[in-house]
């Protein structure tokens, strides 16, 4: 039975080991182990602060990245809005040019052609009155008695006209 009670000398050498082996431990291998823990949960702490910090980042970057879309949205639409006004100004503006042209050479022909329709009419005016004068001294050299011959002369006369 000595086996399951042990004898005081060996309990005061056990109870001797445990303490020295447990003031080693304690004086040069709990600081160790505890500076390691500290470090360790120190390198933790600032990751998930790194981590915390890099979520605040991603989500100004969304938020920023948001906002971008929606003010390059808005320059597009303005942009196109601007753009439709635009070709519509100048679609309205070439119409007034070309109705103004259009306008200006109608009147411009229109003259042109009551200039040269006055010029016509002058100049029909002119032969008109030659051939008069023309007949008359004709009719003045032959001097006729009878009003069948004046007649049958101006008819000849008319005819060598034509």
């Amino acid at each position: 039975m000595s086996l399951l009670t042990p004898d005081i000398g060996l309990l005061f050498w056990m109870l001797l080991s445990f303490g020295i082996v447990f003031f080693v431990a304690a004086k040069y291998g709990f600081p160790v182990i505890v500076k390691m823990v500290d470090e360790r949960n120190a390198f933790i702490n600032k990751s998930l602060e790194e981590a915390k910090q890099a979520n605040k980042r991603l989500r100004g970057i969304k938020e920023e990245e948001e906002r971008l879309l929606k003010e390059t949205y808005n320059k597009r639409i303005f942009i196109i809005k601007e753009a439709n006004e635009m070709r519509i100004k100048i679609i309205n503006d070439a119409k007034e040019k070309a109705n103004f042209e259009s306008n200006r050479l109608m009147k411009n022909a229109k003259e042109n052609i009551q200039k040269e329709k006055e010029l016509a009419m002058q100049d029909i005016r002119q032969q008109i009155a030659a051939l008069s004068i023309d007949i008359a001294e004709r009719v003045l050299r032959k001097s006729l008695d009878n009003k069948h011959e004046q007649l049958n002369l101006i008819n000849e006369l008319i005819k060598e006209l034509n």
